[in-house]
């Protein structure tokens, strides 16, 4: 239980790092993230101060993944549920099947097993 909760309070202490703030803005930079990686994302704000998810296609561990491991009441919040009121248009698969998204140069995945599918994502971005 204390490695899931140190998980989003430490990714959502570093969401500020310049190198996401304006990844898109500065060198048309990727931004990627699996599983709970998007929770990095949650602070994360666009040169006009819009979160930078927002009307974005997204994805991440979802309300019932979470649940299914019995961790929804150990973080602080579930991600699925904050990307979306954020303004994130998040997008899923079956739960533990793998699901990655992507939106210009924001890749995610979902879970675990999407590990794969995201780094295709990204690579494709790369080679354009």
């Amino acid at each position: 239980m204390r490695l899931h909760r140190t998980l989003h309070r430490a990714v959502t202490l570093t969401c500020t790092q310049h190198e996401l703030d304006k990844a898109e803005e500065v060198g048309g930079k990727v931004v990627s993230a699996v599983c709970h990686g998007p929770v990095g994302l949650v602070g994360v704000k666009t040169a006009s101060g819009e979160a930078l998810v927002k009307g974005r296609k997204v994805t991440g561990f979802s309300n019932s993944e979470e649940r299914a491991v019995a961790k929804e009441d150990v973080v602080p919040f579930l991600l699925e549920d904050k990307l979306k009121e954020l303004g994130g248009s998040y997008e899923s698969g079956a739960d533990w099947a793998p699901c990655a998204v992507r939106d210009g140069r924001l890749v995610t995945g979902q879970n675990p097993g999407s590990s794969a599918a995201c780094a295709k994502l990204v690579v494709q971005v790369l080679s354009e």
